[in-house]
């Protein structure tokens, strides 16, 4: 009942959800490959809070997101994170949401994690990246689909909330342009066990989705060159 539940609500959210990215969002997206069937790890750059909704909308299909666990408990939200099947992350309870995901893995599904955990600083550059996605990479076999995210960071807007009687801060993006590169796919194999080469697999799909937002960010500016006397992207 539950994902049935779940279907009906994936399907009415992607027309809101594009509708939204169609009217207030410069929408830029290019697909290196189309996605593989099957499993796969989505993981893209993190510059915002509207990255998984986006990015769920333009897959095609039904994903599993792992989502910070604080956003579990926003009044709203949180009931419609858990009815999406959407799987929460919380702090010292990261090998819980792993399981979760290898399971749906091994069922053929799409997971969607943000290698930085948080969003990206909103001066510019990213957040050191976690090893969740070299993990599950690794421990299931799926491909990895390393995507990169441009916006004007300019235009974000921080947010302050209390979520559980703690001050949050959230940044959101609510008009401007919006680039998306999606990759090709990795795939990794490998010991778990060998720590270093675990923290050397997730550098080096931080590394693909760095150069593919860099990659979003120029093509943007190439195909919408500034006004007179702005600072040009080469």
């Amino acid at each position: 009942m539950t994902d049935i539940r779940g279907k009906i609500l994936y399907g009415a959210s992607v027309p809101m959800i594009k509708a939204f990215s169609g009217t207030m969002l410069n929408m830029d997206i290019d697909r290196k490959l189309p996605l593989p069937e099957g499993a796969k790890i989505i993981a893209p750059n993190h510059p915002s809070m509207i990255d998984p909704f986006i990015m769920a909308s333009i897959l095609g299909h039904r994903s599993y997101i792992m989502i910070t666990d604080v956003m579990f408990h926003v009044p709203v939200m949180g009931a419609y994170l858990r009815s999406l099947g959407h799987i929460p992350v919380a702090v010292g309870r990261g090998q819980t949401a792993i399981d979760c995901a290898l399971k749906h893995l091994q069922a053929g599904h799409t997971i969607m994690i943000f290698p930085e955990g948080a969003n990206s600083p909103t001066k510019g550059g990213f957040v050191k990246e976690r090893t969740g996605v070299a993990r599950l990479a690794i421990a299931s076999g799926a491909p990895v689909i390393p995507t990169g995210i441009f916006l004007q960071r300019d235009r974000l807007q921080t947010l302050r909330s209390v979520v559980s009687g703690k001050t949050e801060y959230s940044n959101w993006y609510l008009r401007g342009p919006y680039a998306i590169t999606i990759g090709t796919p990795l795939r990794f194999g490998g010991d778990l066990e060998n720590h270093e080469y675990v923290k050397d697999v997730a550098h080096q799909i931080m590394l693909k989705i760095m150069g593919l937002a860099a990659e979003s960010q120029q093509r943007w500016y190439r195909n919408n060159p500034p006004l007179t006397g702005q600072l040009e992207i080469p």
